[in-house]
């Protein structure tokens, strides 16, 4: 039961801050001067707010469940001494939980000040943002290694979750600017044609980093070891992972080259609702593959392929 318990606040805590810093940086690359003013294009002020609360509240969960399994205590009211003595102070874990806590609070008040100073706002949390899902990497392999090696592995998972995070905020950007509610004319279908346009190079970035750090992760976890690797569950939940990334390459090259330019085209012609329709049904299943993908990095992360392969 722990172990499931931690899977899933390990998944809650990874879209959590994923959403906060890929959100935060799409207002930068993709929307323009009063654009970033929340309520103009997205609801940036109660988006990025009540996300970042999330993350504090998600936080506080991962560091409880932490301190008890650390501590051995039976229950969580024991814990008050053990959390700030053995946790806290006592591992870099302890350490980097509270860089993520203080990054998210001032997140929070960053958040709120969005429309009397839209771009220094979403400046302010992409930063906080990327630092607080940086510390995501002292949760995962990386932390098994030593001396130089540790670090390079932390650098390398560090850019492979802020890739991650902007893919999937800027999925969950082009969900919402695709809602029924939010074509309200052609105002609206303008910008998400660009948007959807614009997001070519940023992509395009996204991906190489993600396949090089992915190939680089799996190199410093693994080694240049493929045949038995595959015949363990790390191997096969990895082989997934690998699967749904590569049909997320094929969708997002399906938009970007055949159903953004017809909503371009359609935007012009006045009647894009049908494009519309297509680009919707497209982004839905591409996030949905985007959230399976965190689903299967969160129960990775809890895996030794080591242990497994030497117990094969």
């Amino acid at each position: 039961m722990s172990d499931s318990i931690n899977i899933v606040l390990r998944f809650a805590l990874y879209m959590d801050l994923m959403l906060l810093f890929g959100m935060a940086v799409f207002g930068l690359y993709s929307l323009r001067g009063k654009e970033r003013i929340s309520g103009a294009v997205l609801n940036f002020e109660s988006l990025l707010f009540g996300t970042a609360v999330v993350g504090v509240l998600l936080s506080l969960a991962a560091m409880l469940l932490l301190a008890k399994a650390m501590s051995g205590v039976s229950g969580f009211m024991e814990l008050h001494h053990h959390i700030f003595q053995m946790v806290l102070m006592g591992t870099d874990v302890g350490l980097t939980w509270m860089v993520r806590i203080i990054a998210l609070v001032l997140a929070c008040v960053a958040a709120t000040v969005n429309k009397r100073f839209p771009t220094p706002s979403l400046w302010v949390v992409t930063v906080l943002s990327a630092v607080a899902l940086a510390t995501l990497a002292w949760t995962g392999h990386g932390a098994m290694d030593d001396g130089t090696r540790r670090y390079m592995h932390f650098t390398s998972d560090i850019f492979h979750l802020l890739a991650a995070g902007g893919w999937l905020g800027a999925l969950a950007a082009f969900t919402l600017l695709l809602r029924l509610k939010s074509l309200k004319g052609d105002q609206e279908a303008r910008i998400l044609a660009r948007v959807l346009a614009g997001f070519e190079s940023a992509g395009a970035v996204i991906v190489v980093i993600i396949s090089i750090t992915g190939v680089v992760n799996y190199l410093f976890i693994v080694g240049p070891n493929l045949d038995e690797v595959m015949l363990s569950t790390y191997g096969e939940l990895l082989f997934l992972k690998v699967l749904l990334f590569a049909g997320m390459i094929v969708l997002a090259t399906l938009n970007r080259f055949h159903l953004s330019p017809v909503l371009e085209r359609s935007v012009r012609n006045g009647e894009y609702s049908v494009a519309v329709n297509a680009l919707r049904r497209s982004m839905t299943l591409e996030l949905s593959m985007a959230v399976i993908i965190i689903c299967l990095v969160a129960w990775l992360g809890t895996l030794s392929p080591e242990m497994e392969m030497s117990a094969a």
